[in-house]
């Protein structure tokens, strides 16, 4: 098992980036690639996680520990692929899922494509109370709804901004401006998000 690579990115791509390690590219994906756009040509430390089918060897990238824990969590639920994980982990922060499967907040969890009311009501079965000792939350992490709802909106103006054509590359690039943004209307994020890509 590759636990974590240590090397220079040298390519960053739509769904992955590449990290070369004495003379080999690694090709890893990730949930956001464009996160490591700052450490491009330079040396980066990345967690790995090696998944082997018969037909098929990946490796997939994140920045921390618990982000890739919850990776592992999530496709050891049935209905949840590697596909599916790194979508959810590219539109959200690791404790607002955890605050939202804690809640059993089905509506939350079913804003992400390929995840269904069945495939929600198995996350929050298989992985209610065994996530929260992963992540260092503050006492009031849970009650904050505002940070769970501003999730939500960015998954919708991702959807959103897709249908109105631009590509996952784009959408991916601003992702992190606009995680940053305090933004309680769905309409309000799409349109932050527009004058974003018109910059880029």
């Amino acid at each position: 098992m590759i636990a974590y690579i240590k090397g220079k990115v040298t390519f960053i791509q739509e769904e992955s980036i590449i990290i070369e390690v004495a003379g080999i590219g690694y090709e890893i994906i990730c949930p956001n690639p464009f996160i490591f756009q700052s450490s491009l040509q330079k040396e980066l430390f990345i967690y790995t996680y090696h998944h082997v089918r018969e037909d098929i060897q990946c490796l997939y990238g994140f920045k921390d520990e618990d982000e890739k824990y919850l990776f592992t969590k999530l496709i050891s639920v049935s209905g949840i692929g590697p596909k599916s994980a790194i979508t959810i982990l590219g539109s959200v922060h690791v404790p607002d899922f955890i605050a939202a499967v804690e809640r059993e907040d089905e509506k939350y969890l079913t804003q992400f494509p390929g995840v269904g009311k069945k495939t929600a009501r198995q996350i929050i079965l298989d992985l209610k109370g065994k996530l929260i000792n992963i992540v260092s939350l503050e006492g009031d992490r849970f009650e904050n709804k505002g940070q769970l709802e501003n999730s939500i909106q960015l998954t919708e103006a991702k959807e959103a901004l897709k249908a109105l054509g631009y590509s996952d590359r784009e959408i991916s690039g601003i992702m992190p401006t606009l995680q940053k943004e305090e933004i309680d209307e769905t309409d309000r994020m799409i349109k932050k998000a527009l004058t974003l890509l018109v910059k880029n």
